[in-house]
């Protein structure tokens, strides 16, 4: 703890060859824990080396954004910035297959052309009826997120189905793996709260008469 006191004052010195000096000894140092993170996410679909080399851009992150005077470990931030990094990989890539799978040929035209999916999508028309039934099915649903569901119910839900961003960077789903280890808690505990939360919200629509 001592040494890396000593290293994090000197990456904030004024010599810059000591500062980059201490820099990288922190990251070598921090290595082994990148691995230890990336452990977890063994049969994911990625392989090891891939993990650890998005890992390590966590652990680099966490070095330079680190705040000795909030309290905390250098390896206890660490990790979070890791796991961040790991997870915010996955949502990306996810949401990547998704557009792709757009794009994937299906079928062909009577005229021979390829089709996808998204040609089919496009060309739907749209249901009117059906188009503000859904928007007030939302704007009913967005307002009992607010007055039934307590705080925790109400986070895993927006971070579930990807609503209302929940001061996120984008509006992906989440697993509830993801979220479980984004909460520090089980994925089965996570099950619970979100059947018991879509559980009130199903009743708050049946009461407005929209379920």
């Amino acid at each position: 703890m001592e040494e890396e006191s000593e290293y994090l004052a000197l990456m904030h010195s004024k010599d810059k060859e000591a500062a980059h000096k201490a820099r990288q000894i922190l990251i070598e140092r921090n290595l082994r824990l990148v691995a230890h993170v990336a452990k977890k996410y063994i049969g994911c679909g990625e392989d090891m080396e891939d993990l650890i080399s998005i890992g390590t851009i966590g652990l680099i992150k966490a070095v330079n954004t680190f705040k000795a005077e909030k309290g905390s470990r250098l390896a206890t931030y660490a990790a979070r910035c890791i796991d961040n990094e790991l997870l915010m990989m996955f949502r990306v890539r996810k949401k990547i297959t998704r557009e792709i799978s757009l794009y994937e040929p299906i079928g062909t035209d009577k005229e021979g052309n390829e089709i996808n999916l998204l040609d089919i999508c496009e060309q739907e028309q749209s249901d009117i009826i059906e188009d503000m039934d859904n928007a007030a099915k939302i704007k009913c649903i967005t307002r009992l997120i607010e007055e039934r569901l307590d705080g925790r119910e109400r986070q895993i839900i927006k971070l579930r189905y990807g609503i209302l961003k929940d001061n996120r960077d984008d509006d992906s789903e989440m697993t509830q793996r993801d979220i479980g280890k984004l909460l520090g808690i089980s994925r089965s505990y996570v099950s619970r709260i979100e059947k018991k939360a879509l559980g009130k919200l199903k009743t708050g629509l049946q009461e407005a008469n929209l379920y």
